[in-house]
């Protein structure tokens, strides 16, 4: 598994998705699908930097693997911030008007719904989050 460590900062968000588009693009992941590994990529990333450490920050490890059977990314996060199951929490309703949704979920709904597995875990202090897609 390859990976990389660094800052949990939205400004690093570029690096996490060179990262992956590397790994993905070696391995001829379609387009439609890397830009969805890449939409989901970004919304766990951004929010492990909002609100894994705040107010303090502290570094986030992004882990790839393509495995061949089948051919699928499995892309891990990890970060010693607080402890949260973002899959705990009850998916918003779309169905009702914006103004009357509760702030927030939308980016773990679109993550749920765009990937083939989503699982989070909290072990040794860290939560680590997984996603996989299959690659064709």
């Amino acid at each position: 598994m390859k990976e990389i460590t660094l800052q949990a900062k939205t400004e690093n968000l570029t690096a996490v998705i060179d990262f992956i588009n590397a790994e993905l693009e070696a391995n001829g992941c379609p387009m439609r699908t890397q830009m969805q590994i890449e939409l989901a990529v970004e919304e766990i990333f951004v929010n492990i930097a909002h609100y894994a450490y705040q107010p303090a920050e502290g570094e986030a490890l992004v882990q790839c693997s393509i495995g061949n059977e089948p051919l699928q990314a499995t892309i891990r996060f990890l970060d010693g911030g607080f402890p949260y199951n973002p899959l705990a929490r009850d998916d918003p309703d779309t169905t009702l008007p914006i103004e009357e949704r509760d702030a927030g979920g939308l980016g773990v709904l679109l993550v749920k719904k765009t990937m083939d597995g989503v699982d989070y875990e909290y072990k040794d202090g860290k939560n680590i989050l997984t996603i996989r897609k299959r690659l064709k």
